[in-house]
């Protein structure tokens, strides 16, 4: 093996973010870092610029070294701006959907800066797959132009995405893969013949609490809390003698009193005291551990996309419940065509297409099997351009 290391830092990715959807993406794409460096015969040397969310980082290793990043890091010559004269390739994965200035100005504002600074240290800039857009103010606009102009390697996660790019008049060419957690490793469960369907409910804090203002600024256009208390009944008392698992994917304080607007763990176990019997999920320390304790579930639904990702990579019938255009985006753009839409249809047509999905769940099998195939292959475009990239610059 060379004793050359493949220098790389990521910046948008996190170790630590109590979003474990977030953390997956990091975790996959270190993953594929390792092999790639496995297949150039040479050891990793990965930097993470991370925020500072308080529990423990999900990664760990030789090759992993995070340092925190806050606006004085950032400013400071000899912090961000050292880092990104010492790799050889920076990924920038934009936090999976934040690359659009729906989220507001300061969350695009750094990461602006952070790929315009990576450029003026010459360095390539990757972006790895993710959501672009949408983008709906001017000066926006053109800004994303300009870094998506000067980047090495530009990948999306969707077709909706890639159009977003081509309508902008970005010259850089598009690598349209998938979404990087389909390669979040996991622990495949045994299973017992049995036991009783184990149904898998992702409840979203976000959207229980209304959004973030608590004002319905997702649009959602259905009673979201009403509709997940419906699912849990109907199968509560289904004739499979059913098992109902509300799964968390957004997980701040297990021991808090009172939740954080966005967390799921806070509203499964408020809803598992209205549903005695119901089974609350542990509190992950990590996206690993929660993809293998959904893997060994029998059929799921959610409005957390990478919990979603989770069980449709790992063999479980899934039904995603989008709030946003990411879900169809990534998911049509692979052939699952099964994601019903919280912002514009009934609860009762979402819960007669669960109960549907349930019991055909072995044809849903079918068709992710085939879907999941075609993700994987178009990820594997990001991942080849990505090794060739790295051995041209490394």
């Amino acid at each position: 093996m060379s004793q050359t290391p493949i220098r790389v830092c990521l910046i948008m990715h996190s170790t630590r973010s109590f979003n474990l959807g977030v953390g997956a993406l990091t975790v996959a794409e270190v993953e594929i870092l390792r092999d790639i460096a496995r297949d150039l015969g040479r050891p990793l040397d990965c930097t993470i610029l991370d925020w500072r969310d308080a529990r423990p980082p999900y990664l760990e290793g030789e090759d992993i070294r995070i340092l925190p990043l806050d606006l004085k890091f950032l400013l400071n010559p000899a912090g961000f701006f050292a880092q990104m004269r010492r790799a050889r390739v920076v990924i920038d994965i934009g936090a999976g959907d934040s690359f659009a200035d729906i989220y507001g100005s300061k969350r695009l504002g750094w990461m602006f800066a952070m790929k315009l600074l990576a450029w003026v240290a010459r360095r390539p800039v990757v972006m790895a797959p993710q959501t672009v857009g949408p983008f709906t103010k001017p000066l926006s606009i053109r800004l994303a132009r300009f870094v998506m102009n000067r980047t090495a390697l530009l990948a999306t996660r969707d077709k909706l995405s890639t159009a977003a790019v081509e309508a902008m008049g970005v010259r850089t060419p598009v690598i349209e893969a998938s979404d990087v957690a389909l390669r979040l490793p996991f622990t495949p469960p045994s299973k017992s013949t049995d036991a009783p369907p184990r149904i898998g409910i992702n409840v979203s804090g976000l959207l229980m609490s209304g959004g973030y203002t608590g004002k319905n600024e997702l649009g959602i256009a259905l009673d979201y809390p009403g509709l997940i208390r419906d699912i849990i009944r109907h199968f509560r008392q289904h004739k499979d003698g059913c098992e109902v698992h509300l799964v968390s994917h957004v997980i701040y304080d297990p021991e808090a009193e009172a939740g954080q607007t966005e967390d799921d763990y806070f509203a499964a176990r408020k809803l598992a005291e209205e549903f005695p019997g119901t089974i609350v999920a542990p509190a992950f320390a990590t996206p690993s551990e929660a993809k293998s304790y959904i893997a060994g579930l029998d059929y799921f639904m959610g409005a957390r996309m990478h919990a979603c990702i989770a069980a449709f990579s790992s063999g479980v019938p899934v039904i995603p419940m989008a709030y946003s255009r990411k879900f169809e985006g990534l998911f049509g753009s692979i052939g699952y065509h099964h994601t019903v839409d919280c912002t514009a249809e009934t609860g009762a047509a979402i819960l007669a297409k669960i109960v549907e999905g349930y019991e055909n769940r072995a044809d849903l099998f079918a068709l992710q099997e085939a879907a999941l195939a075609q993700g994987r292959e178009k990820l594997k475009r990001y991942e080849d351009a990505l090794r060739k990239l790295i051995a041209t610059n490394g």
